[in-house]
């Protein structure tokens, strides 16, 4: 094995130069705070001090030691059980008290190389790979719960642990501003690829709007692709009694608008691949400009690979969008994606859904709502 001792001003800071060092299979055998400097006792700078080590057997030529160790008197000889009588010998007596101590840590290396983590946190780094959170996202959260249990000498509880699982991920959502969706320009433009619940999604924005804020809003489509979508948003207006207007073509969109010009919410839904055409947005911002008329959600599923929701968030790049929509909760098991995609982009969610009643199953998507959708059943009682 190969152990080294680091010193840096915070654990972020060693843990970087840990995996720059020694890689990302390294153990962390032992952290501590040390207070180094200061003038007469005051000002000390905090320091962590972290001993690592890594495994030698994919890196044999490691172990070879590259600062030639002072030559012993004839006869010395030197063992764990042997005692060093000779002079100038206290640096080797140093050494064999250091590998002494070394025993147990090992033993903690040879468990931990083939898990890479101990007991508790192996748990939950299988639980975030399970749950499909991106591996740099993944390392960065070990990695301070790493940290902390070593800090606390590996005395922590299952319950303990989880709580720090948490909280990495409440901090990695607060990055962003999530469940406050704004509302605050006259027009709501609802964006997003076929099949993630785009329409239903609008009809339950609007009902909020109406039923709970007391205010007049309206139906604009444009997804004339699929009469589906066209007859699904007509029984949502008549549901609400709101009104609604196809349009079919630009100027229908601009007699829609001036229809419902005293309306306080046009809830605009619209056809996905229409912004794959530079052209179609560059014609309908003649008509309503998204910076200062309108403001524009993208649906995303949680049923979506990653991939594709990047590629989705891509396609939609030529409009500014506000924050993100996500749906489809109650259909998957798997919610690393909600963390990968705000920690990527710190575009924050606007809304979850969980289900196809309109105007129920849909909640704000806080950061504590989130956590509580990734976890289950469980509470959280903090404030986002």
């Amino acid at each position: 094995m190969k152990v080294k001792k680091y010193m840096a001003p915070s654990m972020a800071e060693a843990m970087k130069r840990i995996r720059e060092e020694l890689g990302s299979d390294a153990i962390i055998l032992s952290s501590k705070a040390v207070y180094i400097g200061g003038f007469l006792g005051l000002f000390k700078k905090r320091n962590i001090e972290i001993i690592a080590a890594i495994d030698p057997v994919s890196q044999p030529n490691q172990m070879v030691t590259k600062q030639k160790t002072k030559k012993l008197p004839v006869k010395q000889e030197i063992s764990s059980n042997s005692t060093v009588t000779q002079e100038g010998n206290n640096e080797s007596a140093d050494l064999l008290k250091e590998l002494e101590g070394l025993k147990d840590m090992i033993k903690t290396i040879q468990i931990a190389s083939e898990r890479h983590y101990p007991g508790k946190l192996q748990k939950i780094k299988d639980y975030l790979t399970e749950q499909e959170v991106d591996v740099q996202l993944r390392s960065q959260i070990m990695d301070e719960l790493l940290g902390k249990w070593f800090a606390l000498k590996q005395q922590s509880t299952d319950e303990e642990v989880q709580g720090w699982l948490e909280e990495a991920l409440f901090e990695v959502l607060e990055k962003a501003q999530n469940g406050k969706p704004g509302l605050q320009k006259k027009y709501i433009n609802i964006v997003g690829p076929t099949g993630v619940g785009k329409t239903t999604t609008l009809a339950k924005v609007a009902a909020e709007t109406m039923l709970r804020h007391g205010k007049k809003v309206a139906f604009i489509t444009t997804d004339t692709y699929r009469i589906a979508a066209i007859d699904q948003l007509m029984t949502y207006a008549k549901i609400l009694n709101v009104p609604i207007e196809v349009a079919y073509n630009l100027e229908d969109l601009k007699k829609a608008t001036e229809r419902f010009s005293h309306y306080d919410f046009v809830f605009i839904d619209t056809a996905g691949r229409n912004f794959r055409n530079p052209q179609y947005v560059k014609d309908l911002s003649e008509i309503i400009d998204f910076t200062d008329e309108m403001e524009t959600y993208l649906v995303l599923s949680l049923t979506s690979k990653q991939k594709d929701m990047e590629d989705i968030y891509r396609q939609f790049a030529s409009i500014p969008i506000k924050q993100i929509i996500f749906t489809k909760a109650d259909e998957t098991s798997t919610f690393g994606a909600i963390f990968n995609f705000i920690h990527a982009h710190k575009l924050g969610a606007a809304y979850i859904t969980n289900g196809q009643n309109v105007p129920d199953d849909i909640e704000k998507a806080t950061s504590s709502q989130l956590l509580k959708t990734a976890f289950g059943a469980k509470k959280y009682e903090r404030s986002s």
